[in-house]
């Protein structure tokens, strides 16, 4: 396994959209599992292929507390969404930002497992929050396109000032 460099903010890479997946090939699953491997070692949540610059639809995700519980999704798409909650999100694209996104409270995802099987999942809160977050990646969406304009461009400042120390 290997990792991989995460995109930040405001790369216009990260606004790209990413193509379906064809195939479910030994490729792509090593990519889902170094992805795995870069998402706990940043450490974060969900990760989708666009923020390291692979324009698939591949997204990787594990909510639990001791990082046992890694979920693939492929090709992943929303099929039923249901109520509105606001929750605090980040995004390792997005270091050291924190913001309020509404977004639905629950939804049914519908994706290919790792071996290329299809699934649907009812999720709920955070799983919920983070499945459309990281789909909004693969629509070259972040989440500091739902706050105010103001926000979003001292964010982008912030970034872009620690990018040329950096």
């Amino acid at each position: 396994m290997a990792l991989l460099t995460i995109l930040k903010f405001p790369d216009p890479r990260l606004r790209k959209k990413a193509t379906e997946i064809k195939k479910v090939t030994d490729d792509i699953r090593k990519l889902a599992d170094d992805m795995l491997e870069t998402m706990y070692d940043a450490p974060g949540v969900g990760l989708a292929a666009t923020q390291i610059n692979v324009q698939k639809r591949l997204v990787v995700i594990d909510i639990s507390e001791d990082k046992s519980e890694p979920l693939v999704f492929i090709n992943p798409e929303i099929i039923k969404e249901q109520g509105q909650r606001e929750h605090e999100e980040g995004c390792l694209s997005v270091p050291e930002a924190y913001e309020l996104v509404t977004r639905a409270d629950t939804v049914r995802v519908k994706a290919l497992d790792r071996n290329g099987e299809t699934f649907e999942l009812d999720t709920e809160e955070l799983l919920a929050t983070c499945i459309q977050h990281e789909i909004d990646h693969l629509d070259g969406k972040l989440f500091v396109d739902y706050i105010s304009n103001l926000k979003r461009q001292r964010i982008k400042k912030r970034l872009e000032k620690q990018q040329k120390e950096n």
